[in-house]
Protein backbone atom coordinates (compact mmCIF):
# COMPACT_ATOMS: atom_id res chain seq x y z
CA UNK A 1 0.00 0.00 0.00
CA UNK A 2 1.07 3.39 -1.28
CA UNK A 3 0.78 6.58 1.25
CA UNK A 4 0.89 10.03 -0.22
CA UNK A 5 2.91 12.64 1.22
CA UNK A 6 2.32 16.34 0.71
CA UNK A 7 5.46 18.38 0.71
CA UNK A 8 5.60 22.10 -0.16
CA UNK A 9 8.86 23.07 -1.18
CA UNK A 10 8.89 27.12 -1.86
CA UNK A 11 12.31 26.71 -3.79
CA UNK A 12 11.98 25.28 -7.27
CA UNK A 13 15.48 24.02 -7.26
CA UNK A 14 14.80 21.81 -4.23
CA UNK A 15 12.22 19.32 -6.36
CA UNK A 16 16.14 18.58 -8.19
CA UNK A 17 17.49 17.01 -5.70
CA UNK A 18 14.29 15.57 -4.26
CA UNK A 19 13.50 13.82 -7.22
CA UNK A 20 15.72 11.91 -9.72
CA UNK A 21 12.90 11.82 -13.11
CA UNK A 22 12.12 15.04 -15.19
CA UNK A 23 9.95 17.88 -14.22
CA UNK A 24 8.16 19.81 -16.11
CA UNK A 25 7.65 23.79 -14.96
CA UNK A 26 4.65 25.31 -16.13
CA UNK A 27 5.21 29.05 -17.45
CA UNK A 28 4.50 31.13 -14.43
CA UNK A 29 7.04 29.08 -12.67
CA UNK A 30 10.26 29.44 -14.93
CA UNK A 31 10.76 32.76 -14.01
CA UNK A 32 11.35 31.98 -10.52
CA UNK A 33 12.93 28.52 -11.22
CA UNK A 34 15.43 30.92 -13.22
CA UNK A 35 15.96 33.29 -10.53
CA UNK A 36 16.51 30.41 -7.69
CA UNK A 37 18.77 28.27 -10.32
CA UNK A 38 20.92 31.67 -10.72
CA UNK A 39 21.03 32.02 -6.92
CA UNK A 40 22.33 27.65 -7.04
CA UNK A 41 24.83 28.51 -9.54
CA UNK A 42 26.10 31.63 -7.95
CA UNK A 43 26.83 29.91 -5.00
CA UNK A 44 28.50 26.73 -6.49
CA UNK A 45 31.16 28.88 -8.71
CA UNK A 46 31.51 31.21 -5.82
CA UNK A 47 35.95 30.93 -5.16
CA UNK A 48 36.73 29.25 -1.85
CA UNK A 49 37.17 31.61 0.93
CA UNK A 50 35.12 34.59 -0.67
CA UNK A 51 32.05 35.28 0.91
CA UNK A 52 28.72 36.50 -0.94
CA UNK A 53 27.88 39.96 -0.51
CA UNK A 54 25.08 39.95 1.68
CA UNK A 55 21.53 41.41 0.76
CA UNK A 56 21.04 44.91 2.69
CA UNK A 57 17.85 45.29 4.43
CA UNK A 58 17.08 49.36 4.34
CA UNK A 59 15.62 50.73 6.91
CA UNK A 60 12.60 53.21 6.06
CA UNK A 61 9.52 55.02 6.68
CA UNK A 62 6.32 55.04 5.19
CA UNK A 63 4.41 52.17 3.58
CA UNK A 64 6.27 52.03 0.20
CA UNK A 65 2.39 50.69 -1.80
CA UNK A 66 2.80 52.87 -4.93
CA UNK A 67 6.82 52.36 -5.17
CA UNK A 68 7.75 56.18 -4.28
CA UNK A 69 10.70 56.57 -2.60
CA UNK A 70 12.50 59.86 -1.23
CA UNK A 71 15.60 60.65 -0.07
CA UNK A 72 16.66 62.44 2.29
CA UNK A 73 19.88 63.18 4.63
CA UNK A 74 19.42 63.67 8.27
CA UNK A 75 22.92 62.21 10.09
CA UNK A 76 21.31 62.85 13.27
CA UNK A 77 17.82 61.52 13.01
CA UNK A 78 16.93 57.66 12.25
CA UNK A 79 14.48 59.29 9.17
CA UNK A 80 13.40 62.93 8.94
CA UNK A 81 12.75 66.32 11.17
CA UNK A 82 9.41 66.31 12.39
CA UNK A 83 8.62 69.46 10.90
CA UNK A 84 9.84 68.06 7.62
CA UNK A 85 8.14 65.61 7.50
CA UNK A 86 5.04 67.67 8.33
CA UNK A 87 6.00 70.00 5.33
CA UNK A 88 6.12 66.44 3.02
CA UNK A 89 2.89 65.36 3.93
CA UNK A 90 1.07 68.21 3.39
CA UNK A 91 2.73 68.40 -0.39
CA UNK A 92 2.04 64.70 -0.85
CA UNK A 93 -1.70 65.39 -0.06
CA UNK A 94 -2.19 67.54 -2.24
CA UNK A 95 -0.65 65.06 -5.12
CA UNK A 96 -2.40 62.62 -4.19
CA UNK A 97 -0.15 60.57 -1.77
CA UNK A 98 -0.01 59.64 1.63
CA UNK A 99 2.49 58.49 3.96
CA UNK A 100 1.53 54.46 3.60
CA UNK A 101 2.06 55.45 -0.40
CA UNK A 102 6.22 56.56 -0.32
CA UNK A 103 9.76 54.98 1.45
CA UNK A 104 11.37 57.65 3.01
CA UNK A 105 14.89 56.19 3.36
CA UNK A 106 17.51 58.33 5.54
CA UNK A 107 20.71 58.10 3.15
CA UNK A 108 22.83 59.22 5.93
CA UNK A 109 22.09 55.86 8.40
CA UNK A 110 23.77 54.05 5.23
CA UNK A 111 26.27 56.19 3.53
CA UNK A 112 27.90 53.87 1.30
CA UNK A 113 24.55 52.78 -0.33
CA UNK A 114 24.57 52.93 -4.29
CA UNK A 115 21.79 54.16 -6.62
CA UNK A 116 22.25 50.47 -8.33
CA UNK A 117 21.31 49.05 -4.33
CA UNK A 118 18.30 51.30 -3.81
CA UNK A 119 16.44 51.01 -7.35
CA UNK A 120 17.23 46.63 -6.49
CA UNK A 121 15.85 47.27 -3.17
CA UNK A 122 12.95 49.51 -3.49
CA UNK A 123 12.33 49.27 -7.27
CA UNK A 124 11.13 53.23 -7.46
CA UNK A 125 8.62 54.46 -9.89
CA UNK A 126 8.76 57.78 -8.57
CA UNK A 127 12.12 58.94 -7.06
CA UNK A 128 12.59 62.09 -4.91
CA UNK A 129 16.01 63.47 -3.83
CA UNK A 130 16.01 66.01 -1.58
CA UNK A 131 19.49 68.01 -1.16
CA UNK A 132 23.12 67.17 -2.65
CA UNK A 133 23.76 64.87 0.83
CA UNK A 134 20.76 63.04 -0.61
CA UNK A 135 22.61 62.00 -3.56
CA UNK A 136 24.07 58.05 -4.07
CA UNK A 137 27.99 58.52 -5.11
CA UNK A 138 27.05 56.09 -8.21
CA UNK A 139 24.26 58.29 -9.60
CA UNK A 140 24.71 60.18 -12.80
CA UNK A 141 24.58 64.42 -12.10
CA UNK A 142 21.20 65.50 -12.73
CA UNK A 143 19.71 68.73 -13.49
CA UNK A 144 18.48 70.53 -9.90
CA UNK A 145 14.37 70.75 -10.01
CA UNK A 146 14.30 69.36 -13.31
CA UNK A 147 12.28 66.10 -13.71
CA UNK A 148 13.98 63.45 -15.75
CA UNK A 149 13.15 59.96 -16.77
CA UNK A 150 16.74 57.60 -15.16
CA UNK A 151 16.50 53.54 -15.48
CA UNK A 152 12.24 54.10 -16.26
CA UNK A 153 11.80 56.20 -13.27
CA UNK A 154 10.19 59.76 -12.81
CA UNK A 155 13.21 61.33 -11.10
CA UNK A 156 13.47 64.90 -9.20
CA UNK A 157 16.64 65.93 -7.24
CA UNK A 158 16.08 69.39 -5.52
CA UNK A 159 16.59 71.26 -2.41
CA UNK A 160 16.70 69.90 0.64
CA UNK A 161 14.11 70.37 3.48
CA UNK A 162 16.64 73.03 5.44
CA UNK A 163 17.67 74.96 2.10
CA UNK A 164 13.68 75.51 1.11
CA UNK A 165 12.17 76.03 4.71
CA UNK A 166 12.65 79.81 4.99
CA UNK A 167 13.17 80.68 1.10
CA UNK A 168 9.16 80.99 -0.55
CA UNK A 169 11.40 80.83 -4.20
CA UNK A 170 13.10 77.67 -3.47
CA UNK A 171 9.52 76.13 -2.35
CA UNK A 172 7.47 77.19 -5.11
CA UNK A 173 10.29 75.95 -7.26
CA UNK A 174 10.34 72.98 -6.17
CA UNK A 175 6.52 72.58 -5.43
CA UNK A 176 6.09 73.61 -9.34
CA UNK A 177 8.63 70.49 -10.47
CA UNK A 178 6.87 68.03 -7.98
CA UNK A 179 3.51 68.33 -9.73
CA UNK A 180 5.23 67.04 -12.64
CA UNK A 181 6.77 64.35 -10.99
Amino acid sequence: MHKAIMMKIENPVAFSFILQEDIYLLNNEKSSYAVAAAAVKAVETQPQGEELPLEIDFKFMGGHKKNFLVVVHYPELEFIDDKHLTALQSILTRLEFGLDDVAIFNRAKYPDSSFEGLKDFFKPKKLLLLGKQALPEDLAPLTLNKPQQLNNCNTLFSFSFDEMMDNNEKKKAFWEQMKQL
